[in-house]
């Protein structure tokens, strides 16, 4: 393996505008959500392959004598990147010992990760010993981008550290990213990761998860905004779990019942698209105006009664928008409706307090709820130099074994709980990032916890 660490992390995502409408060849804008996914690669000497998952309670370990079983012995070329590969996918499928029905978001993440493993390692025909560690700030099956965000680390990491492509880090660097061909090979690689835990995406959650920002989806074709402002969000989690299929196929029997009703309403959504691209391009290209604010909010408001005009709202988000509206702010959902998420723009001058009583008034709903933004860095590669003993030490005693002392465990680890630089009590979050090394994620912890971080950045 070329490189012994590898520390890398990558957004979520949201729909900001032209959920479902996006199904019917209108326009979407996906956009990246300052809340990452972060992966550890360590290479180790244990002849083994672990992956370690607080999130969802999974620590897992292989021989790597028995994966190599899992190799063509015609020294054929496994995995294109540009392809599937169905025989490996169903060899792992009854190498992990998961039937043909739906999987559960543990089999999918592990999975996704032996594939890529394999498919990126391959080619050496020298499969390393390794230890694979991911947390996330996002919630799994919120419509948030999670396993787009897992499938990209992994992509990423992999390639990184078999010297297919390059680190971006120079010697003074904490954290940087690549540059556009190394992003394409990391974001068809993670597509083949989405495949696998989806079936059939749209490619639009890797894609944010590659290059972050935000992402214009229109008949398969995704463009990227060249400049991008960094808005402030709440993002609101209320946790009633939906079908995104039931919701798809509810706005197209709609649709057939009341197309002279339904199709212009979609169209008016594909207008509210464009019109909120078009307001977002003058912001970055120009000072923000509080005109500017002004037209999201409509925008918002409209979009979200398009959304319950097709039928994909939901009581508790009807609460949400009433919630945040007494307080002057204006929210929708986003994603497949039906409960799930929502969002609510913050204004620059929207004051603390404000944001405080709005945050509480909606966990009090039992939703929840943090503070965020858009707009953000996609893929990163973090330097292992600016970790910090101490954090590596509750690191390893959070996540249970060594990273370099791999063990056939089939338990979950221990639940992380970290005081990372003052930040109290991060359930599974990133534990060892200094703040020199990436200020913006630290931050994000402070805005999501205390809510009174001020943070300016524009997406990279």
């Amino acid at each position: 393996m070329q490189i012994k660490e590898c520390i890398v992390s990558a957004p979520g995502k949201a729909i900001l505008h032209g959920e479902h409408a996006v199904v019917h060849g209108k326009v979407a804008l996906a956009v990246s959500l300052n809340l990452r996914t972060y992966l550890r690669l360590q290479a180790t000497s244990t002849s083994k392959v672990c992956i370690n998952l607080p999130n969802i309670n999974t620590f897992l370990s292989w021989d790597v004598a028995v994966l190599k079983q899992l190799l063509p012995d015609s020294g054929a070329e496994l995995g294109n990147v540009n392809e599937l590969d169905a025989e490996l996918v169903r060899m792992l499928r009854k190498f992990v010992g998961v039937s043909n029905g739906t999987l559960d978001t543990r089999s999918m993440a592990i999975l996704a990760f032996l594939y890529i493993y394999l498919c990126v390692f391959a080619k050496s025909r020298e499969l390393p010993s390794l230890t694979v560690s991911v947390w996330s700030e996002l919630p799994t099956g919120a419509g948030l981008g999670s396993s787009a965000a897992y499938s990209v680390c992994l992509a990423a990491a992999m390639l990184s550290a078999s010297g297919t492509i390059p680190s971006p880090l120079s010697d003074q660097e904490n954290t940087a990213r690549w540059g556009e061909v190394e992003m394409e090979l990391i974001n068809r690689w993670a597509f083949q990761g989405e495949r696998i835990i989806h079936g059939n995406p749209s490619g639009v959650d890797n894609a944010v998860g590659t290059w972050g920002g935000i992402l214009r989806y229109r008949s398969g074709k995704i463009t990227a905004l060249s400049r991008v402002p960094m808005l402030r969000i709440l993002l609101t989690n209320t946790k009633v779990p939906r079908s995104t299929k039931v919701l798809v196929a509810g706005v197209k029997d709609k649709m057939n019942k009341f197309p002279s009703i339904i199709n212009p309403v979609l169209e008016s959504v594909d207008a509210v698209s464009c019109t909120c691209e078009q307001t977002l391009t003058e912001m970055a290209s120009d000072t923000p105006t509080p005109e500017h604010y002004n037209v999201l909010e409509e925008l918002i408001d409209i979009n979200q009664h398009h959304l319950n005009v097709i039928g994909v709202g939901h009581t508790t988000l009807d609460t949400l928008c009433q919630v945040t509206l007494a307080r002057g702010l204006h929210s929708k959902l986003t994603g497949a409706g039906g409960g799930g998420c929502g969002i609510t723009l913050l204004r620059p001058e929207t004051e603390c307090s404000v944001i405080q009583n709005t945050i509480q008034d909606l966990r009090d709903c039992g939703y929840d709820c943090w503070e965020t933004r858009i707009g953000a860095a996609g893929v990163q590669q973090h330097s292992p130099l600016a970790v910090k003993e101490q954090q590596c030490h509750d690191f390893r005693q959070a996540c249970g074994p060594s990273l370099g002392q791999a063990a056939d465990l089939h338990r979950p680890p221990h639940d992380i709980s970290f005081k990372v630089l003052g930040f109290l009590s991060l359930p599974r979050a990133w534990p060892i990032l200094t703040l020199q090394a990436h200020t913006a994620v630290l931050q994000s912890y402070g805005a999501a916890r205390h809510h009174s971080v001020s943070l300016s950045m524009w997406g990279t």
